[in-house]
C-alpha cells in the first residue's frame, strides 16, 4: 500500500551552512545582521534554499545533534546587538568582551562564558522592571509554547544546580529525577526567577528567528531544517516524558542507540541516545512526535529527518556497553507512524536521510511514504563499482532513477570535497577526474586539476546539473576549502562544529564572484 505524506520537490538549489558558521564580532554566528546579509546573498544569486543543522541548545561537545531540548532554540544564536536595538538591553549589557575572538573558528567555551552571563543579567533587569514593554508578547509566547516550555525551563533550572555532579538520572533527588509533579511544582515555586529567565531567553531566540524566517520568505529563500530521530539522554524531552523511552525505573536507559559494525567501523558506532518506547508513543497516536514536527515546521520550510532507517528498524545496544558490536535489531513504528503524522498534519515537506546500511525494507518504507531520499556525490566515488568501464554506484548522477531526491556534494559529517580529493589514491583520483571530465584523464592532469581547484568546482557543478530536484552544497565546497574546514568528523571529539566563514566570503569581491557563479549555475541548470 502506498501512503505518500509529502509533495514532490520542485527544482531548486541551496547552501548548507549552520548559523553558528556565519561571520560576526561576537565569536559565533548569530541571528543578527550577517544572517540577513546571507539571505540577501542567496536571493541575489537565485539560490532558493538555506539548509541548517538542528537549532537546539547545545551542551558538552557542542553538537547540535545532542541538544538539551528537541523544541527549544540555542541561546548562543541570539544576536546581542539585536536585543539592544529592540530596546530590551542596554549598550553595556551587550558589549563584547576583549577575550572573544571576532574572527576564526568558534571558541565555544569563551562564548558560553560571556553570553550565558550577559543574557541572565539582561533578563534580571527585565524581570525587575516587571516585564515592562514585553509582557503581552511574552505571555502569548509562553502560552503558545506551553507544550514544552515549562518542562524545559524547569529542567534547565534544576540542571544548573546539580550539573557539576553528573547527569539528571544519576544525581538529582529521586522526586525530581522521576519528574514527579509535586516535586517539580515545588521547585518552580522556589526558583521563579530562574524559571522566568530560561523562558525569557527562549522568547528572545524565537523572536529573532521568526523575524529572520519572515525576511527569508520575502526574499524567496526557504529554510531546510533538521530533526535528529533520537534525542539526547541529557534533555528535557527524556526527563519529562520518561514513559516514552526505554528506561529503567531509576531513569537510566535500558538500551541505547547506535549502529552495528560495518565497513567504516569494526566496532560499530555507539551513540548512547535512549531509545523510544514506540508502543507507548503509539497509544496517543504519536502525539509527542507530531508536536515535534509541527513545532519544527513553524521554524523552517522543509525538514530533513536524520537516520530515517530507524523508523523501520533500529540497533539496540545494552546500556553500559563499551562498543556497539553486541546489539539487536528491533522493529520501529514503520508506516503507522507516518500515517498518523499525515492524518494530523497533512502533506509534509519532509526529506529522508536514507544513508548508511539500508535494507530493502527501509527502501520500501521510504517509497511508501513518498519521502525524497538523499544522494551524496562523495559516496559515489568512495565505493565506486566498475563493470566494463562503467561506474555503477547509485550515488552518481547518471544512476539516479528518481528525480524526487536531494543531491549533496557532501554533508556536515563528510570531509569537504577538496579534502576528499586530496586524500584519493592515484587510481581513484584518475577515476574521479575522468568521470568529471567525461574522458580518460592521466594522473599528471588529474593532480593539476585537483591542486588548482578545478575538480572541486566540477563536483559542485555536477551536483547542480544532476536530475535531483534539490541540489545542496556546503559553503566549504562552494569555496573549495580543505579538510581543516570540515564541520564534523564522526567519532572524533575535537574541533567539531566550530568552523566559521571569513568576512570576505559574505562581503566584497570574493563573495560577489561566488555569488555570480551560483547565479550562472542556477540559470544554466534551471534551478
Amino acid at each position: 500500500m502506498w501512503y505518500n505524506i509529502t509533495m514532490n520537490l520542485n527544482r531548486k538549489s541551496g547552501i548548507l551552512l549552520h548559523p553558528t558558521s556565519l561571520p560576526g564580532a561576537g565569536g559565533i554566528g548569530t541571528l543578527g545582521q550577517a544572517s540577513f546579509d546571507f539571505i540577501d546573498w542567496l536571493s541575489d544569486s537565485g539560490t532558493k534554499l538555506w539548509q541548517v543543522l538542528p537549532l537546539g541548545p547545545t551542551g558538552y561537545g557542542d553538537s547540535p545533534y545532542q541538544p538539551f531540548s528537541a523544541f527549544a532554540l540555542n541561546p548562543l544564536l541570539i544576536d546581542m546587538e539585536g536585543l539592544f536595538e529592540q530596546g530590551w538591553a542596554q549598550a553595556e549589557d551587550v558589549k563584547v568582551p576583549d577575550y572573544i575572538k571576532p574572527e576564526g573558528n568558534v571558541d565555544f567555551g569563551s562564548v558560553v562564558w560571556w553570553k550565558k552571563t550577559a543574557l541572565k543579567n539582561i533578563c534580571k533587569k527585565i524581570i525587575d522592571s516587571g516585564l515592562k514593554k514585553i509582557k503581552t508578547e511574552f505571555d502569548s509566547f509562553c502560552q503558545e509554547k506551553a507544550f514544552w516550555l515549562d518542562d524545559y525551563a524547569a529542567f534547565m533550572s534544576i540542571k544548573s544546580h546539580y550539573d557539576s555532579q553528573g547527569m539528571w538520572n544519576k544525581v538529582w533527588p529521586e522526586d525530581l529525577r522521576l519528574c514527579r509533579k509535586t516535586a517539580v511544582k515545588k521547585w518552580e515555586e522556589e526558583h521563579k526567577e530562574e524559571i522566568l529567565t530560561e523562558k525569557l531567553i527562549q522568547f528572545f531566540a524565537f523572536t529573532q528567528w521568526n523575524r529572520l524566517h519572515e525576511y527569508a520568505r520575502k526574499k524567496n529563500v526557504e529554510i531546510v531544517g533538521d530533526i535528529p530521530i533520537f534525542v539526547s539522554a541529557d534533555s528535557a524531552d527524556v526527563w519529562s516524558n520518561q514513559s516514552c523511552f526505554q528506561l529503567k525505573k531509576n531513569g537510566e536507559p535500558s538500551v541505547v542507540a547506535g549502529v552495528p559494525p560495518d565497513y567504516f567501523s569494526p566496532t560499530g558506532q555507539l551513540w548512547g541516545n535512549p531509545l523510544y518506547n514506540w508502543k507507548k508513543l503509539a497509544e496517543d497516536g504519536y502525539g509527542w512526535w507530531i508536536e515535534r514536527i509541527k513545532s519544527t515546521l513553524k521554524l523552517v520550510d522543509y525538514v530533513r529527518i536524520d537516520h530515517f532507517r530507524g523508523f523501520d528498524s533500529y540497533w539496540a545496544v545494552k546500556y553500559g556497553s563499551k562498543t556497539a558490536e553486541k546489539g539487536r535489531w528491533l522493529k520501529g513504528p514503520g508506516l503507522s507512524f507516518f500515517k498518523a503524522v499525515k492524518n494530523a498534519l497533512g502533506e509534509l515537506p519532509l526529506i529522508a536521510e536514507d544513508l548508511g546500511e539500508i535494507t530493502e525494507s527501509v527502501r520500501q518504507l521510504r517509497k511508501k511514504t513518498g519521502l525524497p531520499g538523499m544522494k551524496i556525490l562523495e559516496f559515489g566515488f568512495d565505493c565506486a563499482e566498475e563493470k566494463r568501464g562503467a561506474l555503477l554506484n547509485a550515488f552518481l548522477p547518471h544512476n539516479y532513477t528518481d528525480t524526487n531526491c536531494v543531491a549533496y556534494t557532501g554533508t556536515h559529517d563528510n570531509d569537504t570535497v577538496q579534502g576528499m580529493l586530496n586524500a584519493l589514491s592515484q587510481e581513484n583520483l584518475c577515476l574521479v577526474a575522468s568521470y568529471l571530465e567525461g574522458k580518460k584523464t592521466d594522473f599528471a592532469t588529474a593532480c593539476s586539476m585537483r591542486t588548482d581547484g578545478t575538480l572541486c568546482q566540477k563536483m559542485v557543478s555536477l551536483c547542480f546539473a544532476s536530475t535531483a530536484a534539490f541540489a545542496l552544497v556546503p559553503m566549504q565546497d562552494l569555496f573549495g576549502f580543505g579538510s581543516d574546514c570540515r564541520m564534523n568528523t564522526p567519532g572524533s571529539a575535537c574541533s567539531n562544529w566550530a568552523w566559521r566563514m571569513r568576512d570576505d566570503m559574505l562581503y566584497g569581491e570574493l563573495a560577489e564572484q561566488k555569488g555570480q557563479w551560483l547565479k550562472e549555475m542556477n540559470c544554466l541548470y534551471n534551478r
